[in-house]
């Protein structure tokens, strides 16, 4: 581990001369590099509609929204097909439904009719919002507390965006308001206010006599991948919700919020910790919450959310995210599968790390000189 750490700090020691300069050919390459080593590479946790490969794909469509480079569209389209534009099967899991962003993007940017098929998606969705479960209920119980649809802070990547994304497309409001009513559930339920960031789950928030719920520095434990996906999560939501929807205001408050404190406890060398409060916990840049973490505060400079003062943070991270990518494309310091802090090292990788890299670089394309 220890040869390991020092290769990373040595890596991005060659960054910190340029930490406000970006070279747009470098970030187009290291992409489709990155593209084209992961669809060599398939990983699958669950099934190949899972969420891992939700949040890969939406990766990959965002990539192709900045770029319009036809070999993201290629790919998109190859694991549509073969998925027969199904989603995963437990319609009450948020989880199960990130992959029809994928989807969604393909319908709004191909010209053929009735290419892509929409109906399982339309399925899920009517599920997830609209048929009776106990977590919904508020029956299931934990010794944590009452139970929700959203329980876990993750999902609010994996579902928010698709829901909006679809009341957008097919003109019905009825999914976006859907959407709000939990994600205020979750909302209430897991952020921190003081702290400006989320608890992943019920076993996370502070009882006030649980030492389990706190770092060894004292710190109550804030996971960065799992604020990644929220904040991530939220420009993903912005980016689509209409201007004049009666709850924006909320979520854009909720976002600079958080941005504010992602902005304010980033590290030195671009990349946060897997412990964001406790960054000594594992004292090593991790991939994946960084990727989240830096297309978000990427597109709230582009979107006017944030002020271009933070332009040199943003590209500090992603240069030190490239420097987290091997010769052959594939991106490394990724946290395994897991729902808080742990350590990761550079060849640990997963399909959503190559997700996050690319979202990234989708915003960090954009950025004005």
């Amino acid at each position: 581990m220890k040869k390991l750490l020092f290769t990373l700090t040595v890596a991005l020691s060659f960054f910190n001369y340029s930490i406000a300069q970006i070279d747009r050919n470098e970030i187009k390459s290291a992409m489709l590099q990155a593209l084209e080593w992961q669809e060599a590479h398939p990983i699958i946790a669950l099934a190949p509609t899972d969420w891992t490969n939700g949040a890969y794909y939406t990766g990959v469509a965002r990539a192709h929204q900045t770029t319009r480079d036809m070999m993201y569209m290629a790919a998109l389209k190859n694991q549509a097909y073969w998925n027969n534009w199904n989603t995963y099967k437990r319609f009450h899991h948020a989880d199960d439904v990130a992959i029809s962003y994928s989807y969604l993007y393909i319908d709004m940017n191909d010209n053929r009719k009735n290419f892509v098929d929409l109906a399982p998606t339309k399925k899920f969705l009517d599920a997830h919002l609209y048929e009776e479960d106990n977590w919904k209920a508020g029956t299931d119980k934990t010794k944590y507390g009452r139970t929700i649809l959203w329980w876990w802070c993750d999902a609010l990547f994996m579902a928010p965006p698709v829901l909006n994304l679809y009341a957008k497309h097919t003109n019905q409001p009825k999914y976006l308001d859907e959407m709000h009513k939990f994600y205020m559930e979750t909302y209430n339920q897991l952020y921190d206010k003081e702290e400006q960031l989320f608890a992943r789950d019920m076993r996370f928030v502070w009882q006030g006599t649980d030492k389990d719920t706190k770092e060894p520095n004292g710190e109550k434990v804030f996971w960065s991948r799992g604020n990644g996906w929220v904040i991530a999560g939220l420009a993903l939501i912005l980016d689509d919700m209409p201007e004049d929807y009666e709850h924006r205001p909320f979520y854009e408050n909720l976002y600079k919020e958080m941005a504010d404190k992602i902005l304010d406890i980033q590290p030195k060398d671009g990349l946060w910790r897997t412990s964001l409060l406790s960054p000594e916990s594992y004292n090593h840049g991790e991939l994946s919450g960084s990727g989240f973490h830096t297309f978000a505060l990427a597109w709230g400079i582009n979107n006017g959310l944030l002020g271009k003062k933070h332009k040199s943070a943003v590209v500090k991270a992603w240069n030190a995210m490239a420097a987290c990518q091997h010769e052959d494309g594939r991106v490394g310091w990724v946290q395994n599968i897991g729902a808080f802090p742990e350590p990761a090292s550079s060849e640990s990788w997963q399909n959503f790390g190559t997700g996050a890299f690319l979202l990234a670089g989708s915003e960090v394309l954009k950025l004005k000189e």
